[in-house]
C-alpha cells in the first residue's frame, strides 16, 4: 500500500466522517494528524516535512508564510476555483469586512512572494469552511435574543463566576477586548494589531476578571464547555458552532448570542507544505478538489459551518438541513448532527440568521498581529493564572 497523504488538523475538522469516503473517492490512504490549534501551528512551521496537508485558518498565515513552511497553490488546479463564494476571496464584499486578519487580505501570492488582496494565479491557502463566532449563554429564564446582546456580558457582574474564555490567544484575546471595548473599559486604536501597551492592558483587566473570581478556567478542547455547563458551572463561554451543536444535543438550552457590535470571524483553508512534489503533489491537489466537491461541505454544515462553494453544498444537502443551517430559516424536522445523531428540535431557528445576514455582521476576524509573540506570553500568564494548580504547572512544564 502507497504511504498515506499525511493532513495535519485540529478538532474542527470533522475528518472521522470523511476519511472512508473520501478514500474511497480518491483511491489511496489519508492519515490526519489532529492537534490543538497551538500544537498545529508550531509543527506546521517548523517540521514541514512532516505533513502533506496544512488544515487551519488564515490567521496562522503570517506564521507559517513567514517560515516559508508552505508552497503556493495554482488556481488552474483547483477545479472549483470559479465557485468560490466571494466571502472567500473578495475584499469588500460582505464577510470581508471588519478589523483583523480578512482572509482576502493574505490569499494572493504576488510576485515577490509577499501576500496581499490582489488577484493572481496563486494562492497561499485554498479557502474551505468559515463561521462567524461569539459566545454562548445558557437560556433557562433568559431570551437570549433580547437580552444577551453585547460582548459586555462577558464581563457584567451578573455572570460572576459563570464565565469562561477560550485558551488560544489569537482568539480569547479578541473575545475579551471585544468585551471590555463594549463595556466601556478599554478602547484600542486597532484592535487587530494592539500595541504591546494596549496588550498589557488588557492582560491587566483579565487578571483583576481572573482574580475577582468573574473568569474561571480558560478552555483549550471545544468538548469542555460541554460538561462544564451541564454541571452548572458556566452560564456564558466562548463558544465555536460544533460545541453547540453538542450541546443542544446534550439537551442543554443554548443559544449563541449575536452581540451588536458584530461576531468575530473565522476562516479556515487549506496549504501544501513546500516539500510535495511530483505524485504526492497530485494526491493532494486530487484531495484539495475532492475537498470542494460537496460531500465534506455538507458534514460540516451540520455542525455549524459554512463552505466557502455553497452551491455544491446545497445540492448534497436535504433541503430542511439546507433551510436551517445556511438559510436562517426554522428547522422543518428534527435535524442531525454530523455523526447522525438528533440535534436541532423542528421550529428552531439558527441565532443570527441566513449566512449572508452573519457575514454583514462581522466585527472582527481572528487575527496574529504584528505582537503576537509578546501577546502569547502574557495570555499564558493569564490562562495560567486562571487554570487549577495541575494545568498551570503542565503549562509552565
Amino acid at each position: 500500500m502507497s504511504a498515506p497523504l499525511r493532513i495535519l488538523t485540529t478538532e474542527i475538522q470533522p475528518w472521522r466522517f470523511l476519511q472512508a469516503r473520501a478514500e474511497a473517492d480518491l483511491g489511496f490512504p489519508l492519515e490526519f494528524i489532529e492537534m490543538d490549534f497551538i500544537s498545529a501551528q508550531r509543527t506546521a512551521a517548523v517540521d514541514p516535512a512532516g505533513y502533506d496537508i496544512y488544515d487551519q485558518c488564515f490567521h496562522n498565515l503570517d506564521i507559517v508564510w513567514y517560515w516559508r513552511a508552505i508552497q503556493a497553490i495554482d488556481t488552474r488546479r483547483i477545479d472549483r476555483w470559479d465557485e468560490i463564494d466571494d466571502i472567500s476571496r473578495m475584499p469588500g464584499t460582505p464577510g470581508q469586512n471588519g478589523r483583523g486578519d480578512v482572509p482576502s487580505s493574505r490569499l494572493f501570492v504576488q510576485h515577490d512572494a509577499t501576500l496581499s488582496d490582489s488577484p493572481t494565479g496563486r494562492i497561499s491557502m485554498l479557502p474551505t469552511f468559515y463561521n462567524f463566532d461569539s459566545f454562548a449563554v445558557e437560556t433557562t429564564g433568559i431570551d437570549v435574543d433580547r437580552e444577551v446582546t453585547s460582548w459586555a456580558e462577558l464581563v457584567n457582574p451578573r455572570w460572576a463566576g459563570r464565565v469562561a474564555l477560550v485558551d488560544e490567544p489569537a482568539i480569547g484575546a479578541f473575545d475579551l477586548a471585544m468585551a471590555l471595548q463594549a463595556a466601556g473599559r478599554m478602547s484600542f486604536r486597532d484592535m487587530g494589531n494592539m500595541s504591546v501597551a494596549e496588550i498589557d492592558l488588557l492582560i491587566e483587566h483579565g487578571r483583576a476578571l481572573v482574580q475577582s473570581g468573574h473568569l474561571r478556567p480558560f478552555w483549550l478542547r471545544a468538548n469542555e464547555p460541554v460538561e462544564r455547563f451541564l454541571d452548572g458551572e458556566l452560564k456564558l463561554a466562548s463558544i465555536w458552532s460544533p460545541t453547540i451543536v453538542q450541546m443542544k444535543r446534550a439537551g442543554i438550552r443554548v443559544r449563541q448570542a449575536r452581540p451588536v457590535e458584530g461576531y468575530r470571524g473565522w476562516h479556515g483553508g487549506m496549504c501544501l507544505s513546500r516539500h510535495l512534489t511530483g505524485e504526492r503533489l497530485d494526491r493532494a491537489y486530487a484531495w484539495l478538489n475532492w475537498y470542494l466537491d460537496g460531500f465534506a461541505g455538507a458534514v460540516v454544515a451540520r455542525q455549524g459551518y459554512y463552505m466557502s462553494v455553497p452551491e455544491r453544498v446545497k445540492a448534497c444537502l436535504p433541503q430542511a438541513d439546507w433551510d436551517y443551517w445556511y438559510e436562517g430559516l426554522p428547522a422543518a424536522t428534527d435535524l442531525c448532527d454530523a455523526s447522525g445523531r438528533p440535534a436541532v428540535r423542528a421550529g428552531e431557528v439558527r441565532s443570527g440568521g441566513a449566512r449572508r445576514a452573519r457575514a454583514r455582521h462581522v466585527a472582527i476576524w481572528n487575527t496574529t498581529m504584528d505582537e503576537h509573540n509578546y501577546l502569547v506570553r502574557r495570555w499564558n500568564e493569564l490562562v495560567a493564572l486562571a487554570a487549577p494548580k495541575g494545568r498551570a504547572q503542565r503549562r509552565a512544564s
